[in-house]
This record gives structure tokens, C-alpha cells and sequence, in this order.
């Protein structure tokens, strides 16, 4: 069995791709689309997608009549998300760790799963500061995260999934301060199976909401899933934060 692989390599891999269903794109379109209607950013402003992938939610972004910049640490995944072409969106390797553009965007989005990958609580710091900076005064952060407490009870230990000829075998685990997956894939394009192993902060509203306000931002609103209905601690499957600076 080859060794285990990292966060970034799942993030970079088609087989992460393969495994979202296209249901659940099909949902996360319709979040981001009723997310900027909540929000109502103003035409043409200067938007940040970071953690952007392969880019397909900062094309979207972009079709709504955004100047978009989409940022991530994989390679292949901009590689990939610059296949289009196109000067809007533009897309750069980027890792949020590190210092971007300052005082630039008017609004920034982390969505899906973007953050709480890093090993240590200052390195999440650095990705929300990076953010921040990169905020004009008044401009707004939405960062989505898994509602910790609400995952937490209802996280299965054992799943299995298969996508065509490709089947994923997860086992999942937790402690006080962090969720850990392990994800083994089964293809027959693969001479030996594939081991993603990884683990995710469990952060919290009050995690969010002191991380935020360490930079100058303070929470406005906060959602409890994707068609942004309130936040409930144990009965809402997502924390999604609104913080403006």
C-alpha cells in the first residue's frame, strides 16, 4: 500500500472530485448564489475566493458580475482552474499562511472545505489574518465550516462510497479538539490502493468570532446551513460566519 497522503493531496485529487456527488455541486451553487442575494455585494466589486479549488464557484462568482481572484496552495488545482482561459477570473498558487494583496477586496468567501486543515491554531490565525488584510474597511470575510458540535454526534465511524468503478472506504474519528478521517481508494487505474489521512480542527463560534476580532473584524450574521437559516449549537449542520472589518 503506498503511504498515506495529506489534505492537499485529497483537494488536488480527481478522486476527491469523483466523490462530490453532483447533487451536492448542484446545491453549492445554489448557496453561493443566495448567499450574494443575502449579502448584495456591489456590482462589479473585487472578490476574493480562498481554498478556490478547481475554481468552479470563482467562475460563478465571476458570472455574476464580480472582479474574482481565486487563490490556492495546489498547483494542479489552479493549473486546472486556469484551463479557461479567461482574465476574469484570474487565479494564483497561493498559500493563505502567507501575506496577499492588502486592502484590495470588497469581499471574501472560504467555502465548503476551505480551512481548519493546519496543524496548529496560529497557522489558522495566519489564514484569517491573510484574509483580513487582504479587506478594504467595511468589506465582508463568510467563512462555511462544519458545525462542530452537530458533527460531532452525528459522525459515523465507518462509510463506504462508490462512484462508478472507484470505491472509498472512510473511517472517521474525533477527539476534544479535532476530527481525523482516513480515506482508502480503490480504482482499477491504480496499480495499489491510495491512503488520504488527515485531520480538521473542531472550531467553534467562539473560535471564529475571537480569531475575527483579533484582526479588526466583528461578526454580523451567522447561518446554520446552506439555504442560511439560523444557527442553532446542536441542530444545525454548518457555521457559516459573516464578519465584517
Amino acid at each position: 500500500m503506498e503511504k498515506k497522503l495529506t489534505s492537499q493531496d485529497w483537494f488536488s485529487s480527481p478522486f476527491f472530485h469523483q466523490f462530490r456527488s453532483s447533487q451536492a455541486e448542484k446545491d453549492a451553487e445554489a448557496f453561493v448564489s443566495q448567499l450574494i442575494n443575502r449579502l448584495h455585494p456591489a456590482h462589479g466589486c473585487r472578490v476574493l475566493d480562498s481554498a478556490c479549488g478547481q475554481g468552479h464557484y470563482t467562475r460563478q462568482l465571476a458570472s455574476l458580475g464580480f472582479e474574482t481572484t481565486g487563490v490556492d496552495a495546489s498547483a494542479s488545482n489552479i493549473e486546472l482552474a486556469k484551463k479557461t482561459g479567461e482574465d476574469n477570473p484570474a487565479f494564483y498558487v497561493h498559500d493563505l499562511r502567507l501575506p496577499f494583496w492588502g486592502n484590495y477586496f470588497q469581499l471574501a468567501l472560504n467555502l465548503f472545505e476551505g480551512f481548519g486543515y493546519y496543524r496548529t491554531r496560529r497557522e489558522n490565525d495566519n489564514a484569517i489574518r491573510t484574509v483580513a488584510s487582504g479587506l478594504q474597511k467595511d468589506g465582508l470575510f463568510v467563512i462555511d465550516y462544519p458545525n462542530t458540535h452537530y458533527m460531532a454526534s452525528q459522525l459515523p465511524e465507518q462509510e463506504s462510497h462508490r462512484s462508478g468503478d472507484t470505491f472509498y472506504q472512510v473511517q472517521n474519528f474525533q477527539n476534544e479538539t479535532h476530527f481525523y478521517k482516513n480515506i482508502l481508494v480503490t480504482d482499477p487505474s491504480l496499480g495499489k490502493p491510495l491512503e488520504f489521512s488527515f485531520e480538521r480542527a473542531k472550531l467553534s463560534l467562539g473560535d471564529f468570532t475571537d480569531m475575527f476580532s483579533f484582526q479588526g473584524m466583528q461578526v454580523q450574521e451567522v447561518f446554520g446551513d446552506y439555504q442560511l437559516a439560523p444557527y442553532h449549537l446542536n441542530e444545525t449542520p454548518r457555521l457559516i460566519v459573516v464578519a465584517k472589518k
